[in-house]
């Protein structure tokens, strides 16, 4: 399946499952293809027929994006070099969560999560390791013949039950059949990001300005956007531009995705312009910034070109 023809299929799936979904980010460099929401959960998806194409650079600002908007990253694909993708795994590119498309019809359309987890060596899976101590305990299992009957030792079984550490799919499977109990606990795809990052610096002398203004600017590199830029009141999706086609048309993708991601859309306008918005992104002249006391009177410019 090319990669066309995955995005369209991924599109379907989530139309089915009851997302939302934005425009599609055709324009280059992009970190993401397309954001979608349900509810509380916000989507930022990478489509790749081999996720190998998926690099450093890219991985961290798809995940640095979804950080800042609470969403969250995932990559769909084929298959990795010359592999294909399990059915039922997740991989991990560059801290990115990685499935198959089948796996992604597994848990959205039939709510069957993946279980196992890709990492270096092979397949491993999770375990309730309270749960496990406790099935041992009333059972009278000592450590040592639990540790026997699987092939491993003492330390390795005590450290299931108190680390929760991961294990093959034999054992685990083997677990279950010693206790008639699920013991593997479902990979959560969705998990809160835990990424860590330092200050980046602004170049962008306008963007520059905003920061002066009060506001928290986020420079980002690969999407239709410059920045987002944050504020007590709102999260603004910013572009910085002369007017041009290619900005009308940047316009219009920022304002889908702002609609998608519950945000705001601006793009400050390095000259003039009698626009006022694009759809709902609001068109700012630099000169306008200029004149401006503080991060509020440009939220407050955003709203109401957004409400003319």
């Amino acid at each position: 399946m090319d990669k066309e023809l995955l995005t369209n299929s991924v599109i379907s799936v989530l139309k089915q499952a009851g997302f939302t979904i934005s425009s599609r980010c055709d324009i280059r460099p992009r970190s993401f293809d397309l954001i979608s929401r349900r509810g509380d959960l916000l989507l930022l998806l990478k489509v790749l027929s081999n996720v190998d194409g998926l690099n450093e650079r890219t991985a961290t600002e798809i995940r640095r994006l979804s950080k800042h908007l609470l969403g969250r990253p995932l990559l769909v694909g084929e298959k990795t070099r010359d592999q294909h993708l399990e059915r039922g795994a997740v991989y991990f590119r560059y801290g990115v969560p990685t499935v198959s498309f089948r796996t992604l019809v597994d848990y959205l359309m039939q709510g069957v999560p993946p279980l196992v987890y890709a990492a270096h060596g092979g397949l491993y899976v999770r375990i309730d390791g309270e749960f496990l101590r406790r099935m041992r305990v009333e059972r009278g299992i000592s450590l040592g013949e639990l540790a026997a009957d699987l092939g491993v030792s003492r330390r390795t079984v005590s450290k299931y039950e108190t680390e929760s550490m991961d294990t093959s799919i034999d054992v685990a499977l083997r677990l279950e059949e010693i206790f008639d109990q699920e013991l593997i606990q479902a990979v959560d795809i969705f998990a809160p990001l835990n990424m860590e990052e330092s200050p980046e610096q602004i170049d962008d002398l306008i963007l520059r300005h905003l920061a002066d203004l009060g506001a928290q600017v986020f420079p980002i590199s690969q999407a239709p956007f410059n920045a987002i830029t944050r504020d007590e009141k709102m999260v603004v999706l910013t572009g910085v531009s002369k007017f041009s086609s290619s900005m009308v048309k940047k316009a219009r993708l920022m304002s889908s995705l702002s609609s998608v991601t519950m945000t705001h859309s601006a793009v400050i306008v390095d000259g003039e312009t009698k626009v006022e918005r694009i759809e709902e992104t609001a068109l700012i002249e630099r000169r306008e910034l200029e004149t401006m006391d503080s991060i509020s009177d440009f939220a407050d410019l955003v709203l109401e070109k957004q409400a003319r």
